[in-house]
């Protein structure tokens, strides 16, 4: 999963894991993004991983700024 590549290392606690993941699967459905090699599910893995590391940990709001952020 693209999401967990760039989690390796991070300091986020299971829970803050939860929930990012939560968001990419979320934003992946609204979508409709099946293929996990797909380029566009790696722009949504590093806009939430982005977002997050801004201190984003509302899952809604972190699967709205990857779905604008594949977007522009």
């Amino acid at each position: 999963m693209p999401l967990r590549a760039l989690l390796k290392g991070q300091a986020f606690g299971p829970d803050e894991i939860a929930v990012l993941t939560q968001a990419f699967e979320q934003c992946l459905v609204e979508l409709n993004l099946a293929n996990r090699q797909d380029p566009a599910t790696q722009l949504v893995a590093k806009a939430i991983f982005d977002a997050a590391k801004q201190g984003e940990r509302d899952p809604k709001r972190l699967s709205e700024i990857a779905t604008k952020a594949l977007s522009k």
